[in-house]
């Protein structure tokens, strides 16, 4: 394994949050350059920025340099202290975008989180904020993170505008625990939540409606919620969407959602997020696109001995994620086929040896 005092080297802007939450987590210092240097507009942009102030003050003692120009930045991390902490995020980026980050980071706190961040809480480049509370948080929880973790949506805020609001708490733990995760089950119920702010509350049964229209072909299980925020709890722009999770009987889950645009129907926002929760269905696997990252990095930083996942094929970002992993933690992953007979089966079976991360940050009670 690489000296700690050894700085990681990385380019380019993709893969940011990641590589700064391995670096807080590992402890070593990161400097990452050629940040869009042929861009009419080089270095970081806002939310970049916000996000590093983000982790300055959920941490003590990180030092963070920005070069003149933006296009390289140099992160020697502290520890997680947690807490409480109020933070405005830019409306480029949605709330989500700040929460990834943030959720793989706090459980390893000194004291609880307690976060309030306001902005925009559901977009289309970003998890929304009712995936994060209905799928990611449940994620966290196979790893023994469970007690007083909670994310509360006080206000729901829809681009271009925002003015949402969301409050997340989070326990620390002293370690995660081993996940063995390799069957998949069978879907057993479909769960969603359609909102609606600023619009009329019609579109949400509307888009509920629509999405029936296919799943009741194939399950009878179905409950979407229709969540209508009035006054001025909904925010400062129209909008509506619709987010779904299918359960299996082992607690695999596979979600999917789909935001209003300008000039689609509801009822087409509906089937698109359907259509998306169907294929997700079908790539099969016990963890999701969207959750692949967060749950390696939790079986790499288990207890020592032997995790393993079953998920469907890794996606770029999760096949660079497991390369950063590899040059900050040392740990590689024995991935095979799940059915190595059948040619057409494409989920894998992922495996590692966990490094016993323990949480030297915690105050012991």
């Amino acid at each position: 394994m690489a000296n700690s005092t050894s700085v990681l080297q990385f380019s380019g802007h993709q893969y940011l949050r990641h590589r700064l939450v391995l670096a807080v987590l590992s402890g070593k210092p990161v400097r990452i350059d050629k940040i869009r240097p042929g861009d009419k507009n080089p270095g970081l942009r806002d939310y970049e920025v916000s996000l590093l102030r983000l982790l300055e003050r959920i941490t003590n003692g990180t030092v963070i340099e920005i070069s003149v120009t933006g296009t390289a930045i140099l992160l020697k991390p502290g520890i997680i202290i947690g807490g409480q902490i109020t933070h405005e995020c830019p409306l480029s980026r949605s709330i989500g975008y700040f929460l990834e980050p943030v959720v793989m980071l706090a459980p390893f706190a000194k004291t609880p989180l307690q976060l309030t961040l306001r902005g925009i809480t559901s977009d289309d480049t970003d998890l929304s904020v009712d995936l994060i509370r209905t799928v990611t948080l449940p994620h966290l929880q196979l790893f023994g993170v469970s007690d007083g973790l909670e994310l509360r949506i006080k206000k729901r805020g829809s681009p271009p505008l925002g003015g949402g609001e969301v409050q997340f708490l989070c326990p620390v733990v002293k370690q995660v625990s081993t996940l063995n995760f390799v069957e998949p089950g069978k879907i057993k119920r479909i769960r969603g939540i359609s909102h609606a702010v600023r619009v009329s509350p019609q579109f949400s049964n509307r888009m509920i409606e629509a999405s029936r229209s296919v799943l009741n072909r194939y399950i009878p299980d179905i409950y979407l919620y229709s969540d209508v925020y009035k006054g001025e709890d909904s925010g400062k722009s129209p909008g509506y969407g619709l987010t779904l999770l299918a359960e299996s009987t082992t607690g695999a889950m596979h979600c999917a959602e789909a935001m209003s645009r300008p000039g689609i129907a509801p009822e087409d926002i509906a089937l698109l997020a359907t259509r998306a929760l169907l294929t997700e269905m079908r790539r099969g696997g016990c963890v999701d696109r969207n959750h692949q990252s967060l749950v390696l990095l939790m079986m790499v930083l288990g207890s020592e001995d032997v995790g393993r996942c079953r998920m469907g094929e890794p996606t770029a970002q999760t096949i660079q994620f497991l390369r950063d992993v590899r040059d900050c933690f040392g740990t590689t992953f024995k991935i095979v086929s799940v059915d190595p007979a059948a040619e057409s089966s494409t989920e894998l079976l992922y495996s590692c040896l966990g490094i016993g991360h323990t949480n030297v940050n915690r105050t012991l009670a």
